[in-house]
């Protein structure tokens, strides 16, 4: 038997339970993975409250972790038992001392890259990646909008930005969270609280405003973050933090200058297990490099999880969070 949180139905922190389950042995295509750290993510809540559905109910939760290789299924040949990895995709299930998904997931670790480092990296560090390198590859002197630059995702961003020699932006709640994020690498940081985040881009930029928006947030900021940009340049929105984005009227890019808009996900660029590889290769040659240092602010037991999630949606977390199975 092992633990893993598992819920069986939507809602608060309050409907994640810590039960006993039998781990699943791995089919063909499969391995099974002995966690050793676990990733927090966004994701993961709107998995709790619904506004993703899971394929069933009960299910478990979590995506992301690092850990050893305990069990191998037929067909499987790039993976062995005792391997050190870790992995970013798949089903639900992640938040438990041992889960099975496929193998075509799973990227073996090099020596230097930890399994807490890891694990609070992939799935955030992977989709830097992508939207840096892929979704537009940014370039030296490019400047961009970075939406809760002192969080996981923002903390790589920020690192990431200045190793390419691009001006990144950052918004944030707090001084402390400002300190951070320029601690970072950020060009600048913005408190959404106290300071308009429009006209700050605007003195920042003397008024040639941002190549690119990266919006995590959604709702309550999408007209804010097209109003930073300039003409012919485009809005990358990546996350729902207050909601998901919905009305959109595409005539509003028109109005605000001819803009581009996507909302892409990991899946959709590592969705081959050689782009998974070739887009975690250059986030461990980052790690390893020191260019990106992952800054692990907050580690809880697994049956904590929802503790942990709440702080995350309450804003009261800065870089990665871990759970400990």
């Amino acid at each position: 038997m092992a633990k893993r949180i598992q819920l069986s139905r939507t809602g608060g922190s309050e409907v994640l339970e810590l039960v006993d389950v039998a781990p699943a042995d791995p089919g063909p295509g499969e391995v099974r993975v002995a966690n050793r750290a676990v990733g927090l993510n966004f994701i993961d809540i709107y998995f709790r409250t619904g506004l993703y559905p899971a394929p069933a109910l009960p299910t478990g939760l979590g995506t992301e972790a690092a850990g050893v290789v305990d069990a191998v299924g037929e067909g499987v040949t790039h993976l062995r038992e005792g391997d050190r990895v870790a992995y970013a995709q798949g089903p639900l299930g992640a938040y438990a001392e041992r889960h099975t998904l496929p193998a075509d997931k799973v990227v073996v670790l090099p020596e230097g890259v930890d399994f807490e480092t890891a694990a609070a990296s992939m799935l955030k560090g992977l989709t830097v990646q992508y939207l840096m390198r892929q979704t537009h590859r940014l370039e030296a002197g490019e400047t961009v909008l970075w939406h809760a630059a002192a969080g996981g995702v923002g903390s790589i961003a920020c690192q990431w930005a200045r190793a390419l020699g691009v001006k990144l932006i950052g918004t944030v709640s707090s001084p402390e969270k400002a300190a951070l994020a320029e601690r970072n690498g950020a060009w600048a940081t913005i408190d959404y609280t106290r300071e308009n985040v429009v006209e700050r881009v605007r003195e920042l930029t003397n008024g040639a405003m941002c190549d690119v928006v990266y919006d995590s947030v959604g709702k309550d900021t999408w007209e804010t973050s097209l109003d930073c940009l300039k003409p012919r340049s485009l809005m990358v929105s990546f996350g729902n933090a207050s909601g998901a984005v919905e009305g959109v009227n595409l005539g509003i890019l028109n109005q605000k200058g001819s803009l581009f808009t996507t909302r892409p996900s990991l899946n959709g660029y590592a969705d081959t297990r050689e782009r998974l590889e070739m887009m975690a290769a250059e986030l461990f040659e980052m790690l390893k490099s020191d260019k990106v240092k992952v800054d692990i602010a907050q580690r809880y037991p697994l049956a904590e999880a929802g503790k942990a999630q709440d702080a995350l949606q309450g804003r009261q977390t800065t870089g990665s969070t871990i759970l400990i199975p």
